[in-house]
């Protein structure tokens, strides 16, 4: 049963042909045909203005709009799962974006919330137009110089003041008359996040997996790419191996898709690569580089596509003296002496550990490593201090002392930043290092040795990663997305 509502008077502000529905398919299968009929009308505009049309109107695309009521009533406090509920009545709403991108995310969601309410979703068009750079990526490859100005004056453009994380950061306020969030980004902030992946990653964000891992090394990389091609060639689990430059390589077991893609003739900054798996269940691996800034640009934008967790196994500076090259760190807190998310998360909020991941992490050690019985001689589990000096080593006397009062282990530059945002944007974290250095006790990581630990360590520390977000897979999502993640005051998407 379905049917049209008022839109301006219902609580979901300047929204316009609102129609209820009661299942999830339904909601969007609505949800694509508004997106599709307003994305064409962009670009059949620029089309008419790539060919000479520079003066007619626009028909203005804008978002679809999703939303529900809810009363005091319809309040479910029994619901197993930390997200897929609100604890609150009134209005609620968000604009969505890439429907086809996201269907099995959207479909999860609007599933959750239509059976712990037991009401209908309201679909219709929202008041947020679509800017031309979000619907059309290469809008002024064919645009000169002197139509710029042209351009600007027919087409909507992002507008920096409506793209932000208020939502996640807490801070958000409702204006009156307008529905309070559905979800942590609006359609504006996943289109400018979903164009930077591109740009830094060198690849789709289509190709992009739900479990993630971050690594500082090119080392890492290069096994990953190694293990990849052998999955897609002699496994049967990944459907596709993907590399900078959209490169991609089939599984002709799972898939009846040609090789494509060309390679770029220089890596982006932060190149991915994608072991792809039904429903993006698959693995993503970045190489972030070294240092806090590509960690918090990246998680910023990989956060818009709700991965299931993300992790870092990277290298890292031993601090005591009983460990040895080579010996692992497992990351069950952070100091954070980065500085690049202190407006966004004050230094002072606790990040807590997620048991999950660090007992699939510990299972995986034990098991790859072959040492069960005696795990903790290469093995230690303690607080790691991320700061943003590469050249710490400098400070040594001003830094022993606040490294003996944090206790810490281990010294990085990226795995409290990362887990940082996993916190903030409600992601699953986790942190293993590998201990290439110990400066502090004169075993300065010189060419020779860095060569002898990266062969002996790298592929099995990878290998423990990969093994850690299978198993976590395997085990079960829903208990991944733990309620220690979110606020009282939570959005109902996941």
């Amino acid at each position: 049963m379905t049917g049209f509502l008022t839109s301006v008077t219902s609580g979901h502000g300047n929204t316009r042909d609102l129609k209820e529905y009661h299942t999830a398919a339904e909601a969007l299968t609505a949800i694509k045909r508004i997106y599709k009929e307003n994305s064409e009308k962009v670009k059949t505009r620029f089309k008419a203005f790539s060919e000479g049309d520079k003066k007619s109107p626009l028909d203005v695309g804008y978002y679809p709009y999703l939303g529900l009521e809810i009363g005091p009533t319809d309040i479910n406090l029994n619901s197993r799962l930390a997200y897929g509920n609100l604890h609150s009545a009134g209005f609620f709403g968000t604009t969505l974006t890439q429907p086809e991108l996201f269907h099995s995310y959207y479909l999860e969601q609007i599933e959750l919330i239509i059976q712990n309410h037991d009401r209908p979703v309201v679909v219709g068009v929202s008041d947020r137009p679509m800017p031309l750079p979000f619907v059309i990526e290469k809008a002024s490859s064919n645009v000169s110089g002197d139509d710029v100005q042209a351009l600007q004056s027919i087409f909507p453009m992002p507008e920096l003041a409506n793209i932000n994380d208020a939502i996640a950061n807490g801070i958000h306020e409702t204006e009156a008359g307008a529905a309070h969030p559905l979800a942590l980004f609006s359609a504006e902030r996943v289109d400018y996040s979903l164009l930077r992946l591109f740009h830094y990653t060198g690849t789709s964000p289509h190709h992009f997996q739900r479990f993630v891992l971050f690594t500082n090394y090119q080392r890492y990389v290069d096994e990953f790419i190694e293990y990849g091609l052998d999955q897609v060639k002699n496994g049967s689990e990944y459907r596709a191996f993907v590399e900078p430059g959209n490169v991609l390589t089939p599984n002709p077991r799972l898939t009846d898709i040609d090789a494509s893609g060309e390679a770029p003739h220089h890596l982006p900054q932060m190149p991915a690569y994608h072991l792809v798996r039904n429903r993006h269940e698959g693995i993503t691996l970045v190489n972030i580089g070294v240092g806090p800034s590509n960690a918090k640009t990246i998680t910023d934008h990989i956060a818009v596509l709700r991965p299931h967790c993300w992790l870092m196994v990277g290298h890292c500076g031993g601090l005591r003296r009983t460990q040895r090259l080579g010996d692992y760190v497992l990351a069950h807190a952070y100091v954070r002496e980065d500085h690049v998310l202190d407006e966004d998360i004050h230094p002072s909020v606790p990040l807590p550990a997620i048991a999950e991941i660090q007992m699939a992490l510990t299972d995986a050690v034990a098991e790859l490593s072959g040492e069960t019985t005696n795990l903790k001689e290469h093995f230690r589990t303690g607080t790691v201090y991320t700061t943003d000096d590469r050249d710490w080593e400098l400070r040594h006397k001003e830094l022993a002392q606040r490294f003996n009062q944090t206790k810490a282990i281990a010294i990085d530059m990226e795995s409290a930043t990362i887990a940082a945002n996993g916190f903030r944007f409600r992601v699953p974290y986790g942190t293993l290092l590998c201990v290439s250095d110990k400066p502090l006790h004169g075993e300065i990581k010189l060419p020779g040795m860095a060569n002898k630990f990266y062969q002996d360590r790298t592929a099995k520390h990878l290998r423990i990663g990969i093994e850690t977000l299978r198993s976590l897979r395997e085990s079960g999502i829903e208990s991944l997305h733990s309620r220690k993640l979110r606020s009282f005051d939570e959005p109902a998407f996941r």
